[in-house]
């Protein structure tokens, strides 16, 4: 799978309730423009937080959708304001809290694909 260039990369799960991380959080952004420039400036500056565990540009109402983690409320207010409130370009920002996970994610499922020639 190496040398077909399906693996990415390695990395390990690490548990967010043994970290601390109790609160997952799912933020949708709104822009003010979807110029270049605008999206550029939010990617760009979404680089610069790692308390940001993910971003997605997303078709449909949100432009993007973001995946951040905290101890409790008090630490995402703390995210929210020295971290989100501080990304440009942004005219909405909507939060949805987790209230429990079901199913992590294990990966890709490889049965039926085949690799690159």
């Amino acid at each position: 799978m190496e040398e077909a260039g399906l693996i990415a990369g390695y990395a390990a799960r690490l548990d967010p309730k043994i970290l601390g991380l109790d609160l997952q959080a799912f933020v949708e952004i709104s822009l003010t423009s979807q110029s270049r420039e605008t999206m550029d400036r939010f990617e760009n500056a979404v680089a610069d937080f790692p308390e940001i565990l993910e971003c997605h540009l997303m078709a449909g109402q949100a432009d993007y959708l973001l995946r951040v983690a905290a101890a409790d409320l008090k630490g995402f207010d703390a995210i929210h304001r020295d971290c989100l409130a501080r990304l440009p370009g942004v005219s909405a920002i909507r939060t949805s809290f987790a209230i429990r996970r079901i199913r992590d994610w294990q990966g890709y499922r490889l049965r039926g694909l085949r690799a690159p020639a």
